[in-house]
């Protein structure tokens, strides 16, 4: 993958903010699967961030423990992004 890609497709991102046209383009950019993959981790880092114990969070959700390992590697940044947007939704600030 170009990194001039990546970068074009965030700068698109991050262009939109109207519900309506973001979800048209992950409809028209993902497949269904891509979706609740997008899904499933964001459910996984909230479940995490929540204290919800790793074993739980992979028989609730039918994933791996290193999958679960990752993104606890990830919220234990304090720079992180995903952390941050859960914090601001469980403290009602999104």
């Amino acid at each position: 993958m170009q990194d001039d890609d990546v970068k074009e497709l965030i700068e698109k991102f991050t262009g939109i903010d109207r519900y309506d046209q973001m979800q048209q383009l992950f409809d028209e950019l993902f497949t269904v699967r891509e979706k609740i993959d997008f899904a499933l981790r964001w459910r996984l880092m909230k479940d995490l961030h929540r204290g919800i114990p790793q074993r739980e969070i992979a028989h609730e959700l039918g994933i791996s423990l290193c999958k679960i390992t990752r993104g606890s590697k990830i919220l234990k940044n304090e720079d992180s992004i995903i952390r941050s947007l859960i914090e601001e939704q469980d403290n009602g600030t999104d």
